[in-house]
């Protein structure tokens, strides 16, 4: 039976004539063809191609995060397409290693004709930050400019536009906001977790006052570390230091959130709360992996260029390693470690609580 569509090339389909034309050596340009600037240019077209993919990926799972309600179903295909992004992004990282064939004398070749180009102006790159939740008042200054101060006018609008939009941390947040379990007329979750926390605190103390192996001052100084602890777990329960938390920047998630995540977090082996848990996982992973891959490119610019300033114009290598840590998106769900307590002492579910939380079938006695 023949297909009611036409055969199609390889080629055509996947417009190779045109994909493979398009690299185009500025040093040659100029009569002084450089070798590795082919490596350069297709390193970095592959990036930009890995990065509309995972554009693709990301504002799928917004959208089935926006739901209202949202689907089960949905979430498993939430972690699937997370899970792409992370896969995509060991690409990236690996890639660095292949670039790093090419020697700081071999880069020189062509550097030069390269400004004020620069990976900053990576438009998709910028969308992918702004998609995933970062905000523009926590991003670091470039050249104690916006951002988007160095790209055209067109891209410019085009990012400040994508701020307007829904982002990856507000549909997560919403999702997480709209929880249910965390209360029941037979369970009051957070009075008993309350009480666990303050048991389990009382006995860490007690270990640090005891420990004949530490010296009064290093008693004194864990005993401070304690203190910060106990700090930390009295803005989980007080939705009025949590908000004292977010206006000076230590807390991003809202209260109602928070306290959803940590329920996953800690219920995580009940059947319909595992998906979730992984959802969440995933997000911290690709937070992680963002965080390296940025790091391991400013060592990859230290190698190059050591400390000379970068193609546009920044700081180079001391401005890509700040971003490292200070871009990190997810770090309020990284943070839950903080909270979460042995199993033997978690408060245990009650039996309605837990058959909501399971998968229950009955089948008629014949």
């Amino acid at each position: 039976m023949d297909k009611p569509y036409p055969p199609l090339y390889y080629s055509e389909y996947l417009e190779l004539d045109r994909l493979l034309d398009s690299q185009h050596r500025k040093s040659e340009e100029y009569g002084d063809p450089a070798h590795d600037e082919m490596l350069f240019i297709i390193v970095h077209q592959a990036y930009e191609l890995w990065f509309k993919q995972v554009l693709f990926e990301i504002d799928s799972v917004i959208a089935l995060l926006s739901e209202d309600p949202v689907q089960e179903r949905h979430i498993g295909v939430c972690v699937s397409r997370l899970q792409r992004v992370i896969e995509i992004q060991k690409i990236l990282i690996d890639q660095l290693r292949v670039l790093e064939t090419m020697t700081p004398l071999d880069f020189l070749d062509f550097r030069d004709y390269l400004f004020p180009a620069s990976g900053f102006q990576s438009i998709q790159f910028r969308l992918v930050e702004i998609r995933l939740g970062l905000q523009s008042d926590t991003r670091l200054r470039y050249n104690h400019a916006a951002y988007h101060s160095r790209v055209s006018v067109e891209h410019r609008d085009a990012l400040i536009a994508a701020e307007q939009e829904t982002s990856l941390f507000a549909a997560l947040e919403h999702w997480l906001e709209r929880t249910p379990f965390l209360e029941s007329d037979s369970f009051r979750f957070w009075e008993r977790y309350r009480a666990a926390v303050h048991d389990m605190l009382e006995h860490d103390r007690s270990v640090i006052e005891g420990n004949p192996t530490l010296s009064d001052e290093e008693k004194v100084q864990q005993i401070h570390e304690h203190a910060r602890t106990a700090e930390h777990f009295d803005a989980m329960f007080d939705p009025a230091k949590h908000a004292a938390l977010q206006q000076e920047g230590q807390r991003r998630l809202s209260h109602r959130a928070t306290l959803a995540a940590l329920f996953i977090s800690l219920y995580r082996d009940q059947p319909i709360l595992t998906m979730p848990h992984r959802l969440l996982a995933s997000l911290v992973d690709i937070d992680e992996l963002f965080t390296t891959w940025r790091y391991r490119h400013a060592l990859m610019v230290h190698r190059m260029i050591g400390t000379k300033i970068g193609t546009g114009g920044s700081s180079g290598y001391q401005y890509l390693k700040s971003t490292a840590e200070s871009h990190r998106i997810f770090r309020d769900l990284t943070n839950l470690s903080t909270f979460l307590i042995p199993r033997r002492v978690l408060p245990t579910l009650p039996e309605d609580v837990r058959r909501r939380l399971g998968f229950v079938h009955t089948t008629d006695a014949p």
